[in-house]
């Protein structure tokens, strides 16, 4: 296959929605969430789903208490679930640094939403009696 240089010059890279029409109201700010919270899933289910994978095939059976054909069977699910929480149990410290790298105009839609929020609460615990 043969690739002719003035072919590549009307390819474009694929990007996110950009600051523009993402900060279009709450559709966009609830877009850039459910884009966060897809990524993070992703790359934690992805990471970890890998590391269990390794993981099993690095160990042998053990001489006790091995579940035989069930656990054969069963073992993938339970990979599967102990993914999903440490998906959760570490999604800031892992897929938030990336999805900022990846998604920078998304990412700031949502530092700025999560400031707006902060200064909202500052702003009420100033009414609290003391």
């Amino acid at each position: 296959m043969e690739i002719n240089p003035t072919q590549l010059s009307s390819v474009k890279p694929l990007r996110a929605t950009t600051v523009d029409s993402a900060s279009k109201g709450d559709q966009g700010l609830e877009r850039a969430q459910e884009l966060k919270q897809a990524y993070g899933d992703f790359i934690g289910k992805t990471f970890f789903g890998q590391l269990m994978k390794s993981m099993r095939s690095s160990v042998g059976k053990p001489a006790y208490f091995d579940g035989g054909r069930a656990e054969e069977v069963f073992r993938g699910q339970l990979d599967q679930t102990l993914a999903d929480h440490m998906t959760v149990a570490s999604s800031d410290r892992i897929a938030d640094p990336m999805f900022r790298h990846q998604f920078p105009e998304q990412a700031e839609l949502l530092a700025a939403a999560e400031e707006q929020n902060k200064s909202d609460l500052t702003d009420l615990s100033a009414l609290r009696r003391r």
